[in-house]
């Protein structure tokens, strides 16, 4: 299987450290699956001797990284031959550039089959946005690089997945104010139905179980305290259900993600962006994974930012980015196998066989924990 693509993130952040730290870190019983990073081989270079990390780094093209890998950081040059000067934790627009032709690059890569995965580090949209970036982020940015121009791309669903918890938040970056908005029927079930599609193709879940957290408290206690949950959630799982798909819901968010209720379920979808990511910002802080579902193909991400306030100062830790290199493998590999595999047939997944599941934990009732 070819290796993973890894981009250089904004280069004033702590994505090009973090690069280091993973290859430092890529032996030992939890070993790293072989990267790549497309950047500049000589900022990598002076970036690492900068930080007294004893890190070799060459300059290679994406076919002879795996043979690279165990003796020294691999990164492919930026197509354009375009170098980099950054100043840790100062960011530039002037880097702008680099940023988006490295994570250009990747998705070619992947699309060529000269790269198995796109593992992206954080890029920080002010930046971008200042030089004429019309995307809204990150992840619409690689919709729109997975379909020729002029074609609409896919819907993009970020899921934050970690060994006890996977979340999707519904509506994502957006006031609370407008969130009753933005909660559609059709939104929820739009989500939902990516989730369920991705968790059984990518993830090899053959039955996945999905629960949707109320919106209101005690999800709205049937229309009193606020009739978005009775009026939207609840007929969007009726809908979901009746076209096959496992999920409960709508239910109060307050007792969803304590550990006898996350044994009930696969991922939970949240209303709010909070919501989803603050139980597992308090469970899985430091190894969360970014995937994002709806994509032709597989792209995780370190669940953290450009963190310019620490960069530079070998103090960033790479837990996340290890997870999110790890988490690609086996998704890649994941998919690689049921493509080979027979027609109907599916591929277990390993990274959910961790979660218990115990015999009639289904019926759990987060209304009793009140």
């Amino acid at each position: 299987m070819p290796p993973l693509a890894l981009t250089l993130g904004d280069p004033a952040g702590i994505g090009p450290e973090l690069a280091l730290s993973a290859w430092l870190g890529r032996g030992g019983a939890d070993s790293l699956p072989p990267f790549f990073l497309v950047g500049d081989p000589a900022f990598i270079e002076h970036l690492a001797h900068r930080l007294d990390r004893l890190v070799p780094v060459a300059e290679v093209d994406p076919e002879t990284a795996a043979e690279v890998f165990p003796r020294a950081l691999p990164v492919v040059p930026l197509p354009s031959g375009a170098l980099v000067a950054a100043e840790p934790g100062v960011p530039d627009t002037a880097n702008a550039g680099a940023t988006i032709e490295s994570i250009t690059a990747a998705v070619g890569f992947v699309k060529a089959g000269r790269a198995s995965a796109v593992v992206t580090n954080p890029i920080a949209k002010f930046v971008l946005t200042r030089t004429g970036f019309a995307h809204p982020g990150h992840t619409e940015f690689l919709a729109a690089l997975a379909v020729p121009p002029g074609r609409t791309p896919p819907r993009p669903v970020m899921m934050i997945w970690s060994a006890g918890l996977s979340v999707v938040p519904v509506t994502i970056h957006v006031p609370l104010r407008d969130v009753p908005e933005l909660l559609t029927q059709a939104l929820v079930e739009e989500t939902a139905t990516i989730v369920a599609r991705d968790l059984r193709e990518k993830f090899g879940l053959p039955e996945p179980r999905l629960v949707l957290a109320g919106l209101n408290p005690h999800a709205g206690e049937a229309g009193t305290i606020g009739h978005e949950d009775r009026d939207v959630l609840a007929p969007a799982v009726a809908r979901l259900r009746a076209a096959g798909i496992d999920i409960r819901g709508p239910l109060p968010a307050d007792t969803l993600f304590h550990a006898r209720a996350r044994a009930t379920y696969d991922v939970a979808l949240a209303p709010t962006h909070d919501q989803a990511l603050i139980p597992i910002k308090t469970i899985a802080f430091d190894d969360g994974v970014n995937v994002t579902l709806g994509l032709p193909f597989v792209r995780t991400s370190p669940d953290h930012g450009t963190a310019f306030d620490i960069a530079g100062q070998g103090i960033a830790r790479p837990d996340s980015l290890m997870a999110a290199l790890r988490l690609a493998d086996r998704l890649a590999a994941n998919a690689a196998d049921r493509t080979a595999a027979p027609p109907g047939e599916v591929v277990p997944f390993s990274v959910y066989a961790g979660r218990p599941r115990p015999a009639g934990a289904q019926h759990f009732d987060p209304e009793d924990e009140l």
